[in-house]
């Protein structure tokens, strides 16, 4: 007997074709493909069933060869109902058709249904062949009657405009803005009466949260790293930088004999601030800084642009130079010069600060006057950042003969042609032009100060204001203060802590004195703020000044120590510096 192979166990379960019986290989195939059953008329034995191989449920009786591979023909003959082809296995996706006729819309102007374009897109074709019609008339009734309704509403109708608008909307408008300043008014005197805020506390207008800037912005004086000083909004000092970038280009093209234009210093300005340039802010240089340029309008410029025409009109600079300012016979425009005009346009930016600053010392309770010459920083609750824009000065316009610019140009032009809205809109528009035009930037100005509040209520009114002249003096001495003052008294505000260390530094070396270098090195580890050497020599020398008694310097030929007593009350000594740092304060 041949020796049975493990794929002979799944052969008997597939289908095959009854074949005659032949010798030798071909006689046990057959009768290994045979069905399986009971009988087993071969002579060959059947082999056992394997003890792991499920037995597979026999499949029909198929008409071809075991091994061999269909045609397509033969898949094609075996389809059910003798269809051909994948396609038509495919099933098409039905869509239900709708019963009747949609309800119409609610009389209430809600949204829209969908487009009739969606719906057909979301129909099969066949459908929409039959429905499009249905739904093209019905979104035309349901538009109608939308139409409908809207044309029942009756028009609005204005009243006829008399002859004198213009005087009558002249005192309307006045009329309102009386009522707005009376509202401003209002809140802020209802705004201020907090419990624990004396009248030196002059409170800031909170600004409309939609014209309201970014905090790097409102915070920009807050944010600096530098002592406190005159410091600039940060408006100003992007203005500053314009004005610095504008003289680099101007002074390049003028010392090269090129006419200054408006477009070349713009690019460039643009290329070295990564900021917008435009005409506004040329006006503002010109308000800071009058006699900076010359503004011309000039044609017949050679130009290499092609948005700019050569008989077009262009602004043009000039810087304005003395007569010794001259190089080879012709005027130059020297660094020393720019670095001289650009710090006069910084004392114009300051003294501008200056006049809104006033104005806010003159509304405080009590009103305070500084000398500008006198004044070293602004006062603490003046924010800086909060002063108003510089309104840009007027630059030279090109010619324009017969060119219609302003609305009361339009209303005298077109007066009888138009309709009585559009006259009364032209009127409205040329009277706000007018208005805006006459008046002047205001000042910042303060609130009214607080009056008494709750909490206070009961207190004698002659010590309110005696604490309120004594806050004004502090406050006056503290604007007024210089800068070498300003460094001694933080000097003093420092003695104490330095204080406890030194005497801390003589009880660990047990020594009566120690060398000055060795003292400041020390003193310098061990005090928590980073300082140098000399530095820290200096507030010895200091402490010494002050309490010749405890602490006292001597030079002893190329050295220098210093002595302490350590004897005095550690607690007597920091009390002496801080009184001293105190009435240092007052002054």
């Amino acid at each position: 007997m041949a020796q049975l192979r493990l794929t002979d166990f799944f052969g008997r379960t597939k289908a095959a074709v009854s074949l005659p019986a032949k010798h030798g290989a071909r006689g046990l195939k057959a009768a290994l493909l045979a069905p399986s059953g009971p009988r087993n008329d071969g002579a060959v034995p059947l082999p056992p069933a394997s003890p792991r191989t499920p037995t597979r449920s026999a499949a029909p009786a198929v008409p071809r060869i075991a091994g061999r591979k269909r045609s397509r023909r033969e898949m094609e003959a075996e389809t059910p109902g003798g269809e051909r082809g994948g396609k038509s296995a495919r099933k098409r996706l039905e869509l239900p058709r709708d019963a009747g006729p949609e309800p119409a819309s609610p009389p209430s102007l809600g949204p829209l249904e969908p487009p009739i374009a969606t719906r057909m897109c979301t129909s099969s074709p066949e459908q929409n062949s039959g429905t499009t019609p249905r739904l093209e008339q019905e979104e035309l009734a349901t538009l109608q009657s939308r139409l409908q309704r809207m044309r029942m509403k009756p028009p609005t109708q204005l009243p006829p405009v008399p002859a004198g608008v213009g005087t009558e909307l002249r005192s309307h408008l006045q009329s309102l803005r009386g009522l707005e300043l009376r509202l401003r008014a209002k809140a802020a005197g209802s705004g201020t009466g907090q419990p624990g805020v004396t009248g030196t506390e002059a409170p800031v207008a909170a600004e409309n949260s939609s014209t309201q800037l970014p905090a790097y912005q409102r915070f920009h004086a807050l944010a600096q790293d530098t002592p406190p000083g005159l410091t600039l909004p940060y408006k100003y000092k992007v203005l500053a930088e314009m004005f610095r970038s504008v003289d680099t280009i101007a002074g390049m093209l003028f010392n090269r004999a090129e006419t200054i234009t408006f477009a070349k210093v713009k690019q460039g300005v643009q290329d070295m601030m990564r900021k917008q340039f435009e005409e506004r802010h040329v006006g503002q240089i010109k308000a800071v800084y009058p006699t900076s340029y010359r503004f011309r309008q000039e044609k017949n410029i050679p130009t290499y642009s092609s948005g700019v025409k050569k008989s077009d009109y262009q602004l043009t600079l000039e810087p304005v130079l003395g007569e010794d300012e001259q190089l080879c016979g012709r005027p130059h425009l020297s660094a020393s010069r720019l670095l001289e005009r650009r710090k006069e346009f910084h004392r114009s930016l300051v003294n501008i600060v200056k006049q809104h600053h006033a104005a806010f010392l003159a509304a405080l309770s009590p009103p305070m006057e500084v000398p500008e010459d006198k004044l070293t920083r602004w006062h603490p609750r003046f924010n800086v950042d909060e002063v108003p824009d510089i309104s840009p000065a007027e630059l030279p316009r090109p010619p324009q003969e017969d060119r219609i610019s302003t609305a009361q140009e339009v209303l005298s032009a077109a007066r009888g042609t138009m309709s009585t809205k559009m006259e009364k809109a032209l009127a409205n528009l040329a009277l706000r032009s007018a208005e805006a035009g006459a008046e002047e930037p205001a000042l910042s100005k303060a609130a009214s100060p607080a009056s008494t509040s709750s909490a206070l209520k009961g207190v004698s009114q002659a010590l309110l204001e005696r604490i309120r002249a004594k806050e004004a003096r502090r406050l006056q001495a503290l604007m007024t203060r210089a800068a070498g003052q300003e460094e001694r008294l933080a000097m003093l505000g420092r003695l104490p802590a330095m204080a406890r260390i030194l005497r801390g530094l003589f009880v660990a070396e047990k020594k009566p004195a120690l060398p000055m270098e060795l003292a400041c090195a020390r003193m310098a580890d061990s005090y928590p703020t980073q300082m140098a050497a000399g530095e820290m020599e200096k507030h010895l020398r200091l402490l010494a000044e002050l309490l010749p008694d405890w602490a006292t310097i001597h030079a002893l030929r190329t050295d220098t120590y210093i002595k302490l007593d350590k004897n005095v009350d550690l607690s007597l000594v920091t009390e002496r510096l801080e009184k001293a740092a105190k009435e240092a304060e007052a002054l």
